[in-house]
């Protein structure tokens, strides 16, 4: 390949050379796209209430007279405290789609309430879910209609296999109003 000399000396142009080169192999290597598959999987929602997630206050060596704390009641941890984090060790939280969202365009109305109000809620972010690591690891970013786009952060006892996934709301109610729903969710790859 042919360099011209007048490229080699000092200039605009051989400057934004090693930019150009790094961002052409950033190209070629796929950086930019995110690939996603599209799959039909059973959905389910889940709280951190006590009949969703098997604890129950106080505990028995105490005569229940310490109803501020928490003890798992069931499982493999019965009887250790419980502390309402994921297994990956971070808040559950439910997704929020933030200011520009199908819902604003419902109810635009509420815009200005939500700057005034709630500027912290002006941002979107993930929610918690709950798939088979095995299948699914830590950090899987799905889309889920109907609920918005949610990190994989928990494992849950009754959820087994690359078509089930659990979602997380903030309370029991929103939680059994979902239900149980077959959607074709979308599944960003690594």
């Amino acid at each position: 390949m042919f360099i011209s000399p007048r490229l080699l000396q000092p200039g605009p142009i051989r400057r934004l050379l090693p930019s150009l080169v790094i961002l052409l192999l950033l190209l070629f290597q796929g950086g930019c796209a995110q690939r996603s598959v599209s799959t039909i999987m059973e959905t389910t929602a889940y709280c951190n209430c006590s009949s969703c997630c098997s604890w129950e206050r106080g505990s028995w060596k105490w005569l229940k007279l310490d109803f501020w704390n928490r003890y798992v009641s069931a499982g493999p941890s019965k009887g250790r405290p419980y502390s309402g984090l994921t297994a990956s060790g971070t808040v559950p939280k439910e997704a929020e789609e933030g200011l520009f969202s199908i819902d604003s365009l419902h109810h635009p109305w509420m815009i200005p309430v939500r700057i005034i109000l709630f500027p912290w809620c002006l941002l979107p972010h993930d929610g918690t879910i709950a798939a088979d690591t095995s299948y699914y690891p830590f950090g899987t970013r799905m889309y889920v209609p109907g609920y918005g786009w949610g990190v994989v952060e928990d494992r849950g006892g009754a959820i087994k296999g690359a078509k089930r996934i659990d979602l997380y709301f903030s309370s029991h109610n929103e939680a059994l109003t979902w239900g149980r729903k077959r959607l074709s969710v979308t599944v960003e790859l690594p």
